[in-house]
């Protein structure tokens, strides 16, 4: 059975997968199509450069014959334009990588939730350039348990300034 690896950044690990034998689905926390939105959204993409992490995520997937599992948290008017998707669909290698968009959980932070539609034509443009690509259920949102949600929570209860922002960077950073 296979072991679920997910990351932001971390190019350094993502290379030493690539010699690793054990059945191991690495997921990578994109985000965003290019690298200055992908900072703004996630300041953390600043150590390596996207570009690095997704050649060394083709290299694994070559070598291990794996898919490489993208994570991307749709944003209203953030990420989630229609162009957003074109980039994103001239960027993965359809035989390579597989994306999973996941409907953003509300954290009182400076970003809202895209809504249903707008996820769907998402994934409808990135199925145009052959990309499987599933939407994530989201569970929980109701009581604030979702993920993401849990840790605003338990940084505003305790009296953490900006706990909204830190926690949704957290949640961006490594939720997927």
């Amino acid at each position: 059975m296979a072991k679920s690896t997910h990351t932001s950044r971390w190019k350094p690990g993502i290379e030493r997968l690539i010699d690793e034998t054990m059945p191991v689905r690495l997921a990578l926390s994109l985000h965003a199509p290019e690298d200055e939105l992908r900072t703004q959204i996630m300041p953390v993409n600043e150590r390596y450069p996207m570009e690095d992490v997704l050649d060394a995520c083709r290299r694994y997937g070559e070598k291990t014959n794996r898919d490489v599992f993208i994570e991307y948290v749709m944003l209203e008017h953030t990420n989630d334009e229609l162009h957003h998707a074109h980039q994103l669909g001239r960027l993965l290698d359809p035989r390579r990588f597989k994306v999973n968009l996941i409907p953003y959980n509300p954290t009182g932070s400076i970003y809202d939730a895209s809504s249903r539609n707008q996820i769907q034509d998402f994934r409808d443009v990135l199925e145009t350039y052959g990309l499987r690509t599933t939407v994530r259920v989201n569970r929980g949102r109701d009581i604030d348990g979702a993920c993401g949600q849990l840790a605003a929570k338990a940084l505003a209860d305790a009296g953490d300034d900006g706990a909204e922002d830190a926690a949704a960077a957290a949640f961006l950073s490594d939720a997927a």
